[in-house]
């Protein structure tokens, strides 16, 4: 019996018959949809293999690598003849490399852990308390060790261990810092070579004359600085620095980028917890920093600065070399002794720094009116206009008369016809009253701001001052509405008024007026063979200087500043050109003196300028620039003329005491 077969078209309306094709073409659809995705997705996966081999491999080491940046140590600083000023230290301290203690650190969690249930305490610390508690258990562990081999009794610092252990575990963790040689030499001989404990030697600022020059030295901080690292690999690693150190103030500052070292460091491997797996990848080692020589001499700085300790005196000194412009003298006293600064300073130390006023650099930041120094100013400005002459005279009565106000004359003995250098060795104001008057205001004014007294010298220290003042009739009207009369005239004719120089612009003005030329560049650096100052002439007639100089050489002599020939500052064959002052400011504690002494030798040769300011501290305190001021002054010269080989030195019974600590 034959079987027709089913037709796959319905026998009639309304039925349903089964049918089947031999393939969907939907099927194909969604295949060829899937093998395009598996052909992007290899696709995509031979390139992040193949194409960007190179991006895994610098993010892997990114991320498994650190980078530790050790500092160089910093430059040292000499005196203009080769002596040290600042150096350089051995540091000790203890450290402990926590990456060694991963096993201890665990063992101590689970023992800590265990003793707290045992104990039923409710109370049990979560784990990452569990943690903290056995690392500061582990570590002083090992700073008893320590204290038994030094006969201490240290305790760890926990808030110091965590944050260490969490920002910087790589690198040793410090239990002692600062260290003595002798305990350094101990923990040598008797801890094992292969501890987690080890003593680590660094370096740290040394300043073997304690408190000499610390204004114009400065000192440094400890800092997260990096210094110099030109060539240091793995600048994208995650980088964690030795702490170093950054100049703060005086050359320290001003030559921080010369005197800083090259950086060091290496690259380690880490785990991902940060511990280091292995030696270190990549090594090098710290360069120092550069010498500087500077332009000080270490003699002359010791004699000013002896004669201002001895005496108990407030103030400034300052030398030049007239030719160069070197500083040879920078003091400021009081002071402070540098060694005090390292590592760091203590809270105490700083607050009898700032109860003493010592913190001031008084010979660069100090602002005081220059009283009768400035007499200087205004016979050069009456010489160049010609309102006054080398042989012009003025009759001293011992007072002046400025429209309704009487002006007082300091020159109490020798009345009568007043020449120029009369004036200057009598310090007579009457003459200096009489022709500022006939000069004029905007002369003298124009005469500082010539000499540069309106302005910072430029000197290579940091914060100088900057608002100096010369006033004149637009300044008092701007700043004080108020207009210009006689009297101010007459008051900074004798450089009183609102006069406000620094003892360094003096010095200044001084070697300019030594080498008849209008401006001194000062600088700390020393040139060997140094370079000559090359600034325009003043203009003024050599017969004109002449009777200043003859004036200023006999203040020394017989006028006011005549100590500097007494026994103790007389050095036979020295011809000194000074001119001292006695200026007065008022403050909240009433009217306070200030003594200046400002100066040059030898009179013949120009060579070193001086100038010093000495301030009162007691109202109404007679300080007067001839008794307070040139003492000091005559303390650098003779130590100046006793190293010349110019003249014979004066043998002394005494030897000098020392400023060092």
């Amino acid at each position: 019996m034959a079987y027709a077969p089913r037709s796959s078209v319905p026998d009639r309306p309304g039925s349903m018959v089964e049918s089947h094709r031999g393939y969907d073409p939907r099927l194909w659809l969604f295949y060829g949809l899937l093998a395009l995705l598996l052909g992007v997705l290899a696709a995509g996966l031979s390139y992040q293999q193949l194409g960007r081999t190179d991006l895994h491999r610098e993010r892997e080491t990114v991320q498994s690598q650190r980078r530790v940046i050790v500092p160089g140590p910093r430059g040292n600083l000499f005196d203009r003849e080769g002596r040290l000023l600042v150096g350089n230290r051995p540091r000790f301290a203890v450290t402990l490399n926590l990456d060694e203690l991963r096993t201890e650190f665990r063992r101590e969690y689970l023992r800590v852990r265990r003793n707290y249930r045992e104990t039923g305490d409710k109370d049990l610390p979560n784990a990452t308390q569990l943690e903290r508690i056995a690392r500061v258990s582990v570590v002083q562990g090992y700073l008893q060790t320590v204290n038994r081999i030094l006969g201490v009794r240290e305790k760890v610092n926990a808030e110091a261990l965590e944050r260490h252990y969490s920002q910087a575990r790589i690198l040793p963790f410090i239990l002692l810092e600062d260290i003595t040689a002798e305990a350094y030499s101990r923990l040598l001989e008797q801890l094992p070579v292969n501890s987690p404990l080890q003593v680590y030697t660094a370096s740290t600022r040394s300043y073997p004359h304690g408190r000499l020059a610390a204004h114009t030295l400065g000192y440094t901080a400890s800092d997260d600085y990096l210094a110099v690292n030109e060539g240091l690999p793995g600048a994208e690693l995650t980088t964690f620095k030795m702490r170093g150190s950054v100049g703060r103030q005086g050359l320290e500052a001003a030559l921080d980028a010369r005197l800083q070292g090259q950086a060091g460091g290496a690259i380690y491997r880490v785990d991902p917890a940060g511990y280091r797996l292995q030696p270190a990848l990549e090594k090098r080692r710290p360069v120092q920093g550069a010498d500087i020589v500077t332009s000080l001499d270490l003699d002359l700085q010791r004699a000013a600065e002896i004669q201002m300790a001895e005496n108990g005196l407030a103030g400034a000194a300052v030398a030049l070399d007239i030719a160069s412009g070197e500083v040879l003298v920078l003091a400021s006293h009081p002071d402070y002794d540098l060694n005090d600064f390292t590592p760091r300073l203590s809270e105490k130390t700083a607050s009898e720094i700032n109860a003493q006023g010592a913190w001031l650099n008084r010979a660069t930041q100090g602002l005081y009116p220059p009283g009768s120094t400035f007499k200087l100013v205004t016979a050069l400005a009456g010489l160049r206009t010609g309102h006054m002459l080398p042989d012009s005279q003025v009759e001293c009565t011992g007072s002046y008369q400025v429209g309704g106000r009487v002006f007082v004359c300091n020159n109490h003995r020798d009345r009568g016809i007043i020449t120029l250098p009369q004036a200057l060795e009598k310090s007579c104001n009457t003459f200096f009253y009489h022709y500022g008057l006939q000069t004029g205001i905007d002369a003298i004014a124009a005469e500082a701001r010539l000499h540069g007294l309106d302005r910072p010298t430029g000197i290579d220290l940091p914060h100088e001052a900057r608002h100096m003042l010369v006033p004149d009739p637009a300044w008092k009207e701007t700043r004080r509405g108020d207009r210009w009369f006689p009297g101010d005239t007459a008051n900074v004719s004798i450089g009183q008024g609102d006069l406000a120089l620094t003892p360094l612009q003096m010095v200044c003005l001084v070697a300019s007026l030594a080498r008849g030329e209008t401006i001194t560049r000062p600088t700390l650096l020393h040139q060997n063979p140094p370079e000559q100052q090359i600034q325009p002439r003043d203009g003024i007639a050599p017969i004109a200087r002449a009777a200043i100089l003859a004036g200023m050489e006999a203040v020394t002599n017989t006028g006011t500043g005549r100590i500097l020939q007494t026994p103790r500052f007389r050095v036979p064959g020295l011809r000194i050109a000074g001119k001292t002052g006695t200026a007065q400011k008022a403050t909240t504690q009433g009217i306070l003196n200030f003594a200046w002494f400002v100066g040059f030798v030898p009179v013949e040769k120009p060579q070193i300028a001086v100038a010093v300011i000495v301030e009162g501290d007691t109202p109404g305190e007679d300080v007067a620039g001839g008794r307070y001021a040139a003492p000091v002054a005559g303390a650098i010269f003779k130590a100046w003329a006793d190293k010349s080989g110019l003249y014979p030195p004066v043998a002394t019974t005494t030897a000098p005491p020392s400023l060092a600590p």
